[in-house]
This record gives structure tokens, C-alpha cells and sequence, in this order.
């Protein structure tokens, strides 16, 4: 560029402005993992505070202390410093080659007023954090954010989630990129603990969690030992799928990584928890899974197909409405879909494994671009859902810009309940998961 092109920065705000319009937009390089210079803390206080919904009106708090005798209880009340309830919880930990881990402390705490703000207390000593517990009726905001590791454009994308205004962060797999070298799940809990433990968490496994060791370690142990989400409140055996539901949501969660063919346990609750959901109460149904389904990406391009050939029936019967997975690292948007094409009783299919990883973008798109693939891109950053009512919401993709949340996306989605295709599939739905 000609040195004499100098623009103020309003005038390069317009130019990204109409770099997003355009097209044109550069991708800026990837950045670094990130350092983390030892900090120590007396052994009793708390690491890793994060928070996660734990049925209704309840809420998980998680942390670790070094400290093997440090109690599992959470004091907590609405004023600061001012505790009018305690709550004792279990504790776990885990050896993994070399490394031990912590004492795992997970305390389930409440019953919780909705909107609210709470001060608490973990094992007696220590900071005092403050959460905010999500609205009981909707709009509720959702900040969606994938395959997020530990590099510096992860640190860009949690600077701007936390500028979000959001009630529950939904996070489709592959959190800390430990890989194996478990103190990296140590970092990583220090570095989300600002946001982790402020809002709820409801994250899913990916194919980086497994860290399986064949004839000696089970995969996902790290994982399920530190990520407890409410798989036994929602009648699932396995902590790696489950389901809640917020305002006027109903939320699955499904794993990628373990067995899925309809013989499974986890096809086998879906299709149970699929027909009990309510959608008088909780008009919108939303599901979460790591490997994405519709991918126009030549990154791993057809993994899902095999999940997709078992399942996508069931939640196409249950009329879902919108499918979030991560995997492939790059943004990627659909029309509604089913059955490898469009269809306007199908669900919106986003991919958004675009959290920051130390692997880089997947920048190879297929051409040409299939007819139900409406907006894709290669770029670092995360997504907003906000749930206005029962028939309309809003969603928005934010590309990482020089460290600026630019909206790059963004579209209106109206709620399969007010479109006709519920009511008119009634027999389907009630054939498929009822078996009747």
C-alpha cells in the first residue's frame, strides 16, 4: 500500500464495512498459543470456576483446588459478602501418565431466582465471584463460540463474548486442545474461568477430548472428570449427551463420539427425550454436536454422514429448529434443510468451530456452493442467538477483525411451531418417536 494512503479510523471502519459487503476481506494470520506465567495461589483457593446449568432452577459451580482436604461447599446470596445459603457438593480427581490431577469439586446449588444476580463463595476460602442466572421466559441471548484452544485469537473471541450481552454461552466441542498434556486443561480453565464463571457453560465433547490410550485409558476422562453437565437430570447415562431447558428452549446435546446407530443408548434417549419436549412450553428446539452435518468445507467433509443417516429422522420428526456444530474451522450458515437438500420444515444448520484453535482455518470451501449453503467464511469469531419470542430469532455471526467484532452474517429465523410444519406432521412425528 502507498504510504501516503493514511485513513483515520473511522474511514477504516467504513472500509471493513464495505469489505464485508464486497468480499474482499483479507484473513489476518494466526496467532500464537498463548503463555501463561506461573501464578501461585494458596492450595485451598479455587482454580477453574466455572458454572453450568444443573436442572431447573439450579446451577452447577466447578472449580479445583490443590488442596486434596478443601470441602466441596458453595456459599452464596444476592447481596456481596452476604451468604444466606450453603450447598454441599462431591469432589473427584484423576491420574492421567504422569499427572495428577486436583481435587474436582462440582456443588450443585440453588433453587435460584430467574435474572438474577448471585455472590458466592467456593470452599470457604477465596474470591468472591458473582453469576447472573438466566430470564425463565424468553428473550434469552445465547453466545455461540466452538473449537476454541488457547492462542491469541482465542483470547480476541472471549474478549468479545464477554462484551455480549448473553445469558448461556453454548460451546459444540473441542475446548482446551490439552491433546494429551493435561496441565493444558488447567490452563485453559484459569483462562475461560473470567466468563466460565460468570455465565453457564453447556459445552459438548470433541474429537479433541477423547485422549484415549488403547489398552490403558478410556477416552474422555479429563473431560467428564472437570465438564460435568446435567446428563443424569436429564435421564441420560452418559455425560457426554444430555439436555436442559431455559426460557423457552429445549436444548440437546449430543456426542459426536460415542455410539449413535439406533441400537444405541444415546439414539435410544433422544428419540424418548425428543417426545417428551413441550413445544407450548418451549417452542424453540435447538440441538448441539460437534462434527456438523451440512459442510461445504473440504475439511472434514462427510465425518457426520454416518450420525446424520441415524438421527437427522428423529430430529426432523421432533421439528427441530436450529443445529449448531463446530469441528470444521471455519463459519459456515444454511437455509433450512433435510435430506441433503433444502427444505422449509428442515432445521438451520450453523458451523462455528471458528472459536481460535492453534490449528488454524480450514479455508478450502467446495465448489460450487450447494443450493442450501447461504453464507460461509473462513474466519476466527463467534455467534449471538437471541431468542426475541416464540415465532422469531435473531442471529448473528461476528468475525474477529483486528480485534473488533465485526458482524459479518446475520439473519432472522422464524420458529418451525409458527409455520405450519409441526401441526401438519403431527402423524409423522407421532409415527417416528412414538413408534405408533
Amino acid at each position: 500500500m502507498d504510504s501516503k494512503l493514511f485513513v483515520t479510523s473511522s474511514t477504516f471502519v467504513l472500509l471493513i464495512s464495505f469489505a464485508t459487503v464486497t468480499g474482499d476481506y483479507v484473513r489476518p494470520p494466526p496467532r500464537k498459543t498463548l503463555r501463561f506465567p506461573w501464578n501461585p495461589k494458596p492450595s485451598s483457593h479455587p482454580q477453574q470456576v466455572h458454572i453450568s446449568l444443573a436442572g431447573d432452577k439450579h446451577m452447577r459451580v466447578s472449580w479445583i483446588t490443590e488442596d486434596k482436604s478443601a470441602p466441596s461447599i458453595v456459599d452464596y446470596g444476592t447481596s456481596p459478602g452476604k451468604y444466606s445459603a450453603t450447598s454441599l457438593g462431591e469432589s473427584t480427581s484423576y491420574n492421567y501418565l504422569l499427572y495428577s490431577s486436583g481435587k474436582i469439586h462440582h456443588t450443585v446449588i440453588g433453587p435460584l431466582k430467574p435474572d438474577t444476580v448471585y455472590f458466592y463463595q467456593c470452599g470457604g476460602q477465596g474470591p468472591e465471584f458473582q453469576l447472573k442466572t438466566p430470564p425463565a421466559h424468553l428473550p434469552i441471548t445465547f453466545a455461540v463460540a466452538g473449537d476454541l484452544g488457547q492462542t491469541g485469537w482465542t483470547e480476541s473471541t472471549l474478549n468479545h463474548i464477554d462484551k455480549c450481552k448473553y445469558d448461556v454461552h453454548l460451546l459444540p466441542g473441542d475446548l482446551s486442545y490439552a491433546d494429551y498434556i493435561q496441565h493444558r486443561w488447567d490452563t485453559f480453565g484459569n483462562l475461560v474461568q473470567p466468563l466460565a464463571s460468570a455465565r453457564p457453560w453447556m459445552v459438548t465433547e470433541g474429537n479433541h477430548e477423547k485422549e484415549s490410550i488403547p489398552l490403558f485409558k478410556h477416552g474422555f476422562e479429563s473431560y467428564n472428570s472437570r465438564w460435568k453437565m446435567p446428563f443424569e437430570e436429564s435421564g441420560s447415562n452418559s455425560n457426554l449427551y444430555y439436555s436442559f431447558e431455559v426460557a423457552g428452549a429445549h436444548i440437546i446435546v449430543l456426542g459426536s463420539y460415542t455410539d449413535y446407530d439406533e441400537s444405541s443408548n444415546q439414539y435410544n434417549w433422544l428419540k424418548a427425550n425428543l417426545a417428551e419436549v413441550d413445544r407450548k412450553k418451549t417452542p424453540w428446539l435447538i440441538v448441539l454436536f460437534h462434527v456438523p452435518w451440512y459442510n461445504s468445507n473440504e475439511a472434514h467433509k462427510c465425518e457426520g454422514d454416518g450420525m446424520m443417516a441415524a438421527m437427522e429422522p428423529l430430529l426432523y420428526a421432533a421439528s427441530a429448529d436450529i443445529l449448531l456444530a463446530g469441528h470444521v474451522h471455519a463459519y459456515e450458515r444454511t437455509l433450512r434443510v433435510n435430506n441433503g437438500r433444502s427444505d422449509p420444515c428442515g432445521a438451520v444448520h450453523i458451523t462455528i468451530g471458528d472459536g481460535g484453535n492453534r490449528e488454524g482455518l480450514a479455508r478450502k470451501y467446495k465448489e460450487p456452493q450447494p443450493e442450501w449453503s447461504a453464507f460461509r467464511e473462513a474466519s476466527f469469531g463467534h455467534g449471538e442467538l437471541k431468542i426475541v419470542n416464540s415465532t422469531h430469532a435473531y442471529w448473528s455471526w461476528h468475525r474477529n477483525d483486528d480485534d473488533e467484532p465485526v458482524r459479518s452474517d446475520e439473519t432472522w429465523i422464524t420458529s418451525l411451531i409458527s409455520s405450519g410444519c409441526i401441526a401438519d406432521r403431527r402423524d409423522e412425528r407421532r409415527k417416528i418417536l412414538l413408534g405408533h
